[in-house]
């Protein structure tokens, strides 16, 4: 029982998604001597499966062309321009031009002549813009360095040509990210261009280490998703399909070899060929969605809705309603492939197992999965990998240790009772890919009072069922019950009894970002509760509505920032989300603190930025995407694009605290649970704010 208690907390837990930035492309420079005090700059570009930068020379009102600027200096004088390899010309149906473009490994060379012998470094920023077949990313800049060594013998001093050639490549720079700034919409007009579009385009550089740039938060991802998938793999154990497999594979194992040391090993090839089959069937998945493409599905409606599908079938499966099984032609295939012996019988003893199982782990793989699918990257293949590991750690550990058979636990009825729990857990987590799509699209049919009446119903039958009062057709007379089930039972009740209070407005923090907000509800200010609020005490500013705890909130950038100016305040803008679990989380934990609430109901002008908002943009203000070159229709898309194009990232919480000039007024934050150190960094900002003045 402490085994479906674990997973419980899986499946709560897991939902939470980790937003993170893209960096497909890094740049790495290196020195080639070809004369005498001549030297070929050699940057060699590599970039991820499936993007793609762009040449140097591109048709106007095409996307970015990779442009090289060289730091000035008398040391040295460039000879000719840069040198781009051949590359691939095609007809890109998003441009609509003939385009020439660079995959997997791109290597440019500048010649330059040597004109001093003293030690010295060449730093160079490349300016480009990289994309793969459903968007791009913001046009960017990174750098690169060379350095030379002092020379032995003198060489005598001639700057000619070294400043004139800069400041040709600053010219050619500029008017790159002129001709981006400049773009035109489908009825020629030109495109207003704000302040804050202008400042995106001056893209913070990074300086590259070696072949990549770190990213923390995609390591922090993928290791949490290893984890969960892990406690997944852990969880499927205990099913009726594998647990009695354990004991019998061994047995074969342990007494069908020579000696145990043979015994020993060929249960680890077993384990390991387990763990070899998901990763390929993670590797699929990779493949057929795209290592890079799948993140922006987590707040997609058809995601979200198809997924709410297959987790009610999934769930319908555990409960007893049918099996999920593959068909029984395959199990005979391999069943015979097994009989070979030797390394391929045992690979094709480890496919059966996955075969025979399916019924039981398929929906939980298939669960990792669609979880998996919103994150980018390797991380389908992340979490097979964990899965798996916990599935074939027991064959190897058990045939090393063959006496621990004898601690284990008898198979029986219990086994179908895990599957059960594990059918309610399922159905549970189903209802928030629904309440998803409902949130993106404010249908307002899954609001705060609904989500919660049926997670209270799913787990009072779950209560119920532990304590024996509900029978499925597929379980054993019950003729007492067991501490562990019973335990669990109390657990589940107690959980059902805590979220009712939440029908009449209590914020429920434990399960925050899993119902919807208090905001998306039926009483917004609690059942029954006649109260004024905050904002209904004092008028609203035009414009602004009662936001998150009865903050005032506007949903318009300018408006925001106009009433800002007029009652000098600092702006807060939060890019946020309907579907976004974490920005929940910030404002039932976070902003409620008392010293948190202070400062954002009375000392800033808060801007809440919906990423996802789907409502259709008037025709005037569709304007053509700097990012993807596709018009922006929707609301959500407007704010995703300023979000990118500014701040270079897409992940959602993001706090920014400016002045009245859209200067930061200190480093933005994402999410960030602590409240102590939320609340200093909003201090922080405001402080910044009232020292300019």
């Amino acid at each position: 029982m402490k085994k479906l208690l674990l997973l419980f907390l899986i499946l709560i837990s897991y939902q939470t998604s980790f937003a993170q930035i893209y960096d497909p492309v890094s740049f790495t420079g290196s020195v080639k001597e070809i004369g005498e005090n001549k030297y070929t700059l050699i940057i060699t570009t590599k970039i991820d499966k499936g993007w793609h930068v762009y040449s140097q020379n591109v048709p106007k009102g095409g996307p970015a062309p990779t442009s090289f600027t060289f730091e000035a200096s008398k040391k040295y004088k460039k000879i000719g321009a840069v040198i781009e390899p051949a590359g691939h010309e095609v007809d890109d149906p998003v441009f609509q031009m003939r385009i020439k473009y660079f995959a997997d490994q791109a290597v440019f060379t500048q010649n330059i002549e040597r004109k001093s012998g003293d030690a010295f470094k060449i730093k160079a920023t490349i300016f480009f813009m990289v994309c793969n077949d459903n968007s791009c990313l913001p046009p960017s800049e990174k750098e690169v360095e060379f350095s030379f060594k002092k020379s032995a013998a003198p060489i005598q001093n001639n700057t000619e040509g070294a400043i004139t050639e800069k400041d040709a490549a600053t010219k050619d720079l500029d008017a790159v990210k002129e001709s981006i700034t400049k773009q035109e919409t489908p009825n020629n007009t030109r495109q207003p261009v704000s302040k804050s579009v202008e400042d995106s385009l001056k893209t913070p550089k990074n300086t590259v280490v070696g072949n990549t740039v770190s990213n923390n938060d995609s390591n922090e991802s993928l290791w949490t998703l290893f984890f969960f998938s892990f406690l997944g793999g852990l969880a499927a154990l205990f099913t009726p399909c594998v647990f009695p497999m354990i004991p019998m594979t061994v047995s074969f194992f342990t007494k069908q070899s020579k000696n145990k040391a043979v015994g020993i090993r060929n249960a680890i090839l077993y384990g390991f060929f387990i763990i070899v089959i998901y990763v390929i069937l993670g590797s699929l998945v990779t493949a057929i969605f795209g290592a890079d493409a799948l993140n922006a599905l987590a707040t997609n409606v058809v995601f979200n809705i198809v997924f709410f599908l297959l987790l009610l079938v999934f769930a319908l499966s555990f409960l007893g309603a049918f099996e999920i099984m593959l068909p029984s032609s395959w199990l005979t295939k391999v069943d015979q492939k097994s009989e070979l012996g030797g390394i391929f019988g045992i690979f094709f003893m480890a496919l059966a197992l996955a075969v025979v199982s399916f019924s039981c782990t398929g929906p939980i793989v298939g669960t990792l999965l669609v979880q998996a699918a919103s994150q980018a990257g390797i991380a389908p293949i992340v979490g097979m990998l964990g899965f798996s590991l916990a599935i074939a750690l027991p064959f190897a550990l058990f045939a090393a240790f063959p006496g621990w058979l004898n601690s284990m636990p008898k198979s029986g009825g219990w086994l179908n009772s895990v599957k059960v729990v594990l059918g309610f857990l399922e159905l549970a987590l189903a209802f928030k890919f629904l309440s998803n799509a409902d949130l993106v699209l404010q249908l307002h049919l899954l609001e705060r009072e609904v989500f919660l009446a049926i997670w209270i119903a799913i787990f009072l039958v779950l209560a119920l069922y532990l304590f024996g009062k509900i029978q499925l057709s597929h379980d054993s007379p019950i003729t007492h019950i067991s501490v562990g089930r019973l335990s669990l039972g109390i657990i589940v009740l107690t959980f059902v009894i805590y979220m009712i209070p939440g029908l009449w407005g209590a914020p429920l923090q434990y399960i925050s970002g899993f119902p919807p907000s208090k905001q998306y509800s039926e009483s917004p200010n609690g059942f029954g509760n006649t109260t004024a609020s905050n904002t209904e005490k004092n008028a609203l500013p035009e414009g602004a509505e009662s936001g998150p705890n009865g903050i005032p909130t506007f949903h318009d950038y300018n408006e925001g920032l106009a009433y800002a100016k007029k009652v000098n305040k600092p702006v807060m803008i939060d890019f946020t989300g309907y579907a976004c679990v974490n920005c929940r989380k910030m404002e039932e934990r976070v902003w409620p603190d008392a010293g948190v609430s202070a400062i954002l109901n009375n000392e800033v002008v808060l801007i809440s930025l919906y990423v996802d908002d789907k409502r259709e943009l008037p025709k005037n203000e569709q304007v053509v995407s700097k990012i993807t070159g596709k018009v922006l229709k929707y609301t959500g898309q407007k704010w995703s694009e300023l979000q990118i194009l500014k701040y270079k990232t897409n992940a959602q919480p993001y706090y920014v605290l400016m002045d009245h000039n859209e200067n930061d007024l200190n480093k933005p934050s994402a999410y960030n649970p602590d409240i102590q150190s939320y609340h200093n960094w909003l201090k922080e900002g405001i402080a910044n704010f009232k020292s300019t003045k």
